[in-house]
């Protein structure tokens, strides 16, 4: 079965000032008959990039998906890629199944007809593949210890035997596998996406710290993986979308969900609330811990929270009437870089809080949060004239498209926004003219291919980005060209 997979995201990122400061660069997206023979090619554009993939970074013809794939000599690389990276696959084909939907719904069914159901077998087959990441492991957190099966980092030989205890499995990982199930569900209507998904988030909340502080509160915050002390942007802002998504879904019905609580005496309980509700209140908070302790003064999101001086780095845990629990690690310092994810994600999440919510302090901070991250990142003309440049050293490609995603969120409700997601349109066109090379492109949309053939390797997760950005931009010109 042949597999996609390819990433995008690579550098080049164009986003404007969000309030009431003026882009430097005005919008030339054109008139409305314009938007829709661009969102029809972005569209189409994606379809390419992602059933080229599917057969560029497949090893054998099966889910097991090549780290890199050089379109020069033809060849995908013998090292396979980590669950993350796996799970960039995934998000291209949901972005591009909802934005079929989204144009049959429009009343253009032509791509809809002929791509829908090869992509939802697709889906199938790399929801599959995604299970040699699964494995199984006792847990010990704040409010008890339970069994749960999450995705490790690395692939294992066989489905469901992944090494996932400790270190080998990480919160952020499950955050962006719950986000494409939630998308899947949406775009296929199949429950059990949908059920995955809420055991994944079940998990997720568990590593959120509810121990109390001196003041009652709860110190808040979930560490980079069950067997880290280190609170991380990664593993808690991307969380906010889904739950919002979450509490959306059961906005208005009667199910319920029990989870752990600390109570003031130290002692450990359970407590039912409403889903809605639930999800909200775990979004808001999440929302709050991070733009309370990763916020930096330029405005945009520093990598971590660490600084921590017990435990030497290992979980720590007290006994609480014979129970074990894991206790809190007290953190001092805030640890950088700032890396475009982080501030895409917050921006993502407080745009789909001002949806659930309609508070004007989440509409008020989106705006300031796109205006400070296009002013962080982007760089006006530093590779192509009227062009924006992000960085692409890294994984910076992929944190990109995080980012672009908080700006399509963000334009929904406020039009500041509009050109910052503009500047990824002209980027991806730039290279899609210059650079396509056997349906793959660069690394950097903007300056293309390396002289030296041997050196143009792309990973698979920049290729998938790419693809999904040009899905979801596709479904974003739609919208603009009604």
């Amino acid at each position: 079965m042949k597999q996609l997979i390819v990433v995008f995201m690579a550098l080049m990122v164009t986003c404007c000032s969000s309030c009431s400061k003026s882009p430097e660069r005005p919008d030339t997206g054109g008139n409305k008959e314009d938007k829709v023979k661009v969102s029809e090619r972005n569209l189409e554009r994606a379809v390419i990039l992602i059933e080229n993939a599917a057969k560029h970074y497949s090893k054998d013809g099966t889910t097991a998906l090549s780290m890199t794939y050089n379109p020069f000599s033809s060849k995908p690389s013998d090292n396979l890629v980590s669950v993350w990276e796996y799970t960039s696959s995934i998000e291209a084909v949901t972005a591009a199944m909802n934005s079929m939907k989204a144009f049959r719904d429009a009343g253009n069914s032509t791509v809809y007809d002929n791509k829908y159901e090869t992509f939802k077998s697709l889906l199938a087959r790399l929801y599959a593949g995604l299970e040699y990441y699964k494995g199984t492991f006792e847990l010990t957190s704040y409010t008890g210890t339970a069994t749960w099966s999450p995705y490790g980092v690395h692939r294992a030989s066989s489905p469901g035997t992944a090494a996932v205890a400790g270190v080998e499995n990480v919160y952020d990982d499950q955050m962006w596998i719950i986000r494409e199930l939630i998308n899947a569900w949406r775009a296929t209507g199949e429950a059990g996406y949908l059920e995955r998904a809420e055991y994944l988030t079940a998990y997720v909340l568990d590593g959120w710290d509810c121990t109390l502080n001196a003041s009652g509160k709860e110190n808040g915050g979930i560490t980079w993986g069950p067997g880290y002390v280190t609170k991380h942007a990664c593993s808690n802002s991307p969380m906010i979308t889904p739950l919002v998504w979450l509490h959306e879904i059961y906005k208005g019905k009667s199910d319920e969900i029990t989870y752990g609580v600390i109570n003031a005496d130290n002692t450990r309980a359970k407590k039912t609330s409403k889903k809605a509700d639930w999800y909200l209140e775990m979004a808001v908070k999440i929302y709050e811990w991070q733009k309370g302790c990763l916020l930096r003064s330029d405005g945009v999101y520093d990598d971590f929270m660490g600084g921590y001086r017990t435990g030497g780095g290992q979980p720590e845990y007290e006994t609480v009437n014979g129970a074990k629990y894991r206790k809190n690690t007290a953190l001092y310092d805030m640890v950088g870089p700032a890396y475009s994810y982080n501030s895409g994600t917050m921006l993502s999440g407080v745009a789909d809080l001002y949806g659930a919510t309609s508070k004007d302090s989440y509409l008020a901070y989106a705006k300031e949060l796109t205006d400070k991250s296009f002013k962080y990142f982007a760089k006006l003309g530093a590779t192509v004239p009227d062009h924006y440049t992000y960085s692409v050293t890294g994984n910076n490609p992929w944190f990109n498209d995080v980012l672009l995603r908080g700006y399509i969120a963000a334009a929904g409700y406020f039009s500041g926004a509009d050109v910052c997601v503009q500047s990824y349109q002209d980027c991806l066109d730039y290279a899609w003219d210059k650079f396509l090379e056997n349906n793959t492109l660069p690394v950097s949309l903007l300056a293309g291919w390396n002289s030296d053939k041997s050196k143009n390797n792309v990973n698979l997760m920049f290729t998938f980005a790419r693809a999904a950005e040009y899905a979801t931009l596709a479904e974003y010109q739609l919208g603009k060209g009604k």
